[in-house]
């Protein structure tokens, strides 16, 4: 098929999309005690023992999105923290959907509603079978950097992982799958298995990709057939048909793929940029460090006196 048109990609809906998913960036680095190595790399497992545990793939897809877009607001406070300090099952899904709510307004209204309906029907971890064996492998697997043959590569720190990124396009491809007109289950799942051959090839991103030439193809298939491998018969089948995304754009579902790896690869460096280019000015100023409430005048007086802040 050819290429579709230009604006197929709707890049007006896409545009009001962007905060948000700059915002999914954080995910790959707010670490609790209960997930030490950063909320997306939890959803990315979690995501695969559903899978693994045999529900199906459009739940997943909606209720692990539904998670993602509640933590952009609220971080680590996830049902089972809110529980475990005291609240009912019923205040701590009210204050979920507030996280949800606070920032699902660019959203499509059709897929707005999906997520508030998925996340009040989230079932218990403990149902769930172990994620597969590549799934850790991912997780420790760093991300190789921005790299181009023949030019040193940038990494950045802290390194995202494998699951982080996995896990952030697949959460990205069905916040934009109504963009394109695309159904989100399949471009999740190509999002959380894009990279299934990365649980034992070392990263070496682009530039060191180029110097297997024509060997990178055989041996990308072989792992990836090894890892699907040790997944149960009808899912293995389900990701077959997401891979199929990967590498065209000749569908609705592949290109909400496509768009969403290729935001993350994009907004990842531009989040390390942002933090980078962090001033006080901005924490003092856009986000009130000394917050509104009764010890703000105090406080801001504390930093006059102290020649810290104006």
């Amino acid at each position: 098929m050819n290429a579709p048109a230009r604006d197929t990609a709707a890049p007006g809906r896409l545009a009001e999309l962007r905060p948000l998913l700059s915002e999914l960036m954080d995910l790959k680095r707010i670490r609790t005690p209960d997930h030490p190595d950063g909320l997306a790399a939890h959803g990315f497992r979690r995501a695969w023992a559903a899978l693994a545990s045999g529900m199906d793939p459009r739940i997943v897809a909606l209720q692990e999105t539904a998670r993602a877009v509640a933590a952009v607001r609220l971080g680590g406070l996830d049902r089972d923290v809110l529980q475990r300090a005291g609240l009912s099952p019923q205040e701590a899904m009210r204050v979920l959907g507030r996280g949800l709510h606070a920032v699902a307004g660019p959203l499509d209204p059709g897929l707005r509603e999906r997520l508030a309906v998925a996340l009040t029907q989230t079932p218990e971890e403990a149902c769930h079978a172990p994620p597969p064996e590549f799934v850790e492998r991912l997780v420790r697997q760093p991300r190789a950097g921005a790299t181009f043959p023949g030019r040193p590569r940038i990494i950045v720190s802290p390194q995202e992982g494998h699951a982080d990124h996995c896990y952030a396009v697949a959460v990205g491809a069905v916040l934009v799958a109504p963009c394109f007109g695309a159904s989100p289950a399949l471009p999740f799942v190509a999002g959380l298995s894009h990279h299934l051959f990365n649980a034992a090839l070392p990263d070496a991103g682009y530039g060191g990709e180029a110097l297997l030439g024509d060997l990178l193809e055989p041996v990308m298939k072989q792992l990836t057939e090894k890892a699907l491998a040790t997944l149960p018969e009808r899912l293995a089948g389900v990701v077959r048909q997401a891979l199929a995304l990967t590498g065209n754009v000749d569908s609705a579902e592949a290109r909400a793929f496509n768009a969403a790896d290729a935001l993350d690869r994009v907004l990842e460096l531009e989040a390390h940029a942002r933090a980078a280019g962090f001033t006080l000015r901005q924490a003092m100023e856009d986000l009130e460090l000394i917050h509104p409430g009764p010890l703000q005048a105090f406080g801001n007086d504390v930093l006059r006196e102290t020649k810290v802040w104006p």
